[in-house]
C-alpha cells in the first residue's frame, strides 16, 4: 500500500495511490509504503528518483548500520515501533529515509518510510495532524512527531500494564486464592513482563534515533529544542518501568510462595493421614498373627474389641493433630 501526505492550511491530509499518474499529482512531504509491491516501489524510484534498499526492513541488520547518512544528504533511520496487541505483542521494524533536498521534484524534503504491517503510532499520527493545524510544517517534523508519539504510546502501555497489575495484585493477595487463580496470575504477570521489557528497549531504540537526529545538524533550533523534550519524556519512563519490573518481581515471587504453600499443605494432609493410620494398621498386624489362641476366633468379643480399638487408635492421633493446630 502507498500512502501520501500533503501539507494543506497547516494540516496533513492522506491519499492513497493506486498509480504513476496519481502519484505526480501531489508533492507530498511524506510517502508512506506499507508492505510495498515491487510495482509501488518502481514508482517510487521513477517519480522520486529513490531506490529503496532490499535490506531497508531486515531485522538482522547491525545495529551499528541502524542510523546513517548517505554523501548525497539523504538520512537513514531504522527504528522500531511497538504493537500493544494482547495475543502478539511485538515491534514492527520502520525503516526511514529523509530526503532533505529533493533535486527531483525541487521540493523541500520528503519522508519515506517502509514497514511490512500497519504500526499505531503511524495512526496516532495522522489523526492528531489532522485536528492540530500548525502541528507539521516540514517532513523532519514529521519523523520529530513520529517518535514523540511513539513515547506517548508507551506512556499509555505503560498505564495500561499498572492497571492490570493492580487488579492482578489483589487476586495475588487475597488469603484464599486458589491454584487455579495464582496459575492465571502467574501467566498474566509474565505477559506484563515481556511487554514491560519490549518497552523498555522500544524507549531505547527511540532515544538512539532521537539522539541521531540532534547530531546530524539538520534540525531547526525550534526543532532541536521538540527533540530535547522527547529525549526527557523518555528518560523519564525508565523510572517507571523500574517501578513495574520491581513490582512484577514481587508479585512473581509472591505468587510463586502462595502456590508453594498451598502444595505444601496438601502434602500436609497426606503426611497427617498416614502417621494417624499407623496405630490402627499396628492393631491389625497383632491380630492377624498365627497365634495359636486367636481372640477373634475364640472369644465371641474378639472382633468387636479389634475394631474398637483400631478406631480408637485413630482417633487419638486425629484429636492430638487438632489440639496441636497441624490439621488446619
Amino acid at each position: 500500500m502507498l500512502n501520501v501526505f500533503t501539507l494543506a492550511n497547516g494540516r496533513l491530509f492522506q491519499e492513497e495511490i493506486e498509480s504513476l499518474e496519481e502519484l505526480a499529482q501531489f508533492k507530498p512531504i511524506w510517502v508512506d509504503l506499507e508492505d510495498p509491491t515491487p510495482e509501488e516501489r518502481r514508482w517510487v524510484k521513477q517519480h522520486f528518483g529513490l531506490s529503496i534498499p532490499e535490506d531497508a526492513m531486515d531485522e538482522d541488520i547491525e545495529e551499528s548500520a541502524r542510523f546513517f547518512e548517505e554523501d548525497n544528504g539523504e538520512l537513514h533511520v531504522r527504528s522500531d515501533f511497538l504493537i500493544d496487541d494482547e495475543d502478539d505483542p511485538r515491534a514492527v521494524r520502520v525503516a526511514f529515509i529523509l530526503n532533505e533536498h529533493n533535486a527531483t521534484l525541487k521540493s523541500q524534503g520528503v519522508l519515506f518510510s517502509i514497514h511490512d504491517e500497519d504500526v499505531p503510532v503511524f495512526r496516532l499520527l495522522r489523526m492528531r495532524a489532522r485536528r492540530m493545524p500548525g502541528l507539521i510544517e516540514d517532513a523532519k517534523d514529521v519523523l520529530l512527531m513520529l517518535f514523540d508519539a511513539d513515547a506517548e504510546y508507551c506512556a499509555d502501555t505503560l498505564e495500561d500494564i499498572y492497571d492490570e497489575i493492580e487488579t492482578v495484585s489483589k487476586k495475588v493477595l487475597n488469603s484464599n486464592a486458589s491454584d487455579n487463580l495464582l496459575s492465571e496470575a502467574l501467566s498474566a504477570i509474565a505477559r506484563h513482563e515481556d511487554m514491560s521489557g519490549r518497552i523498555r528497549r522500544n524507549v531505547m531504540d527511540t532515544r538512539r534515533a532521537v539522539s541521531f537526529m540532534m547530531r546530524s545538524r539538520l534540525l531547526s533550533a525550534e526543532q532541536f529544542e521538540d527533540a530535547r523534550q522527547i529525549l526527557r519524556d523518555l528518560d523519564s519512563l525508565d523510572s517507571h518501568t523500574a517501578f513495574l519490573f520491581d513490582k512484577i518481581n514481587f508479585l512473581m515471587d509472591a505468587t510463586v510462595g502462595f502456590i508453594n504453600i498451598n502444595q505444601n499443605k496438601i502434602i500436609k494432609i497426606f503426611s497427617v493421614a498416614s502417621v494417624s493410620l499407623l496405630p490402627p494398621t499396628l492393631v491389625a498386624s497383632s491380630y492377624g498373627m498365627n497365634f495359636a489362641f486367636m481372640p477373634e476366633l475364640q472369644w465371641q468379643y474378639g472382633y468387636p474389641l479389634a475394631l474398637t480399638l483400631m478406631v480408637l487408635s485413630a482417633v487419638g492421633p486425629m484429636l492430638y493433630f487438632r489440639k496441636r493446630g497441624w490439621l488446619r
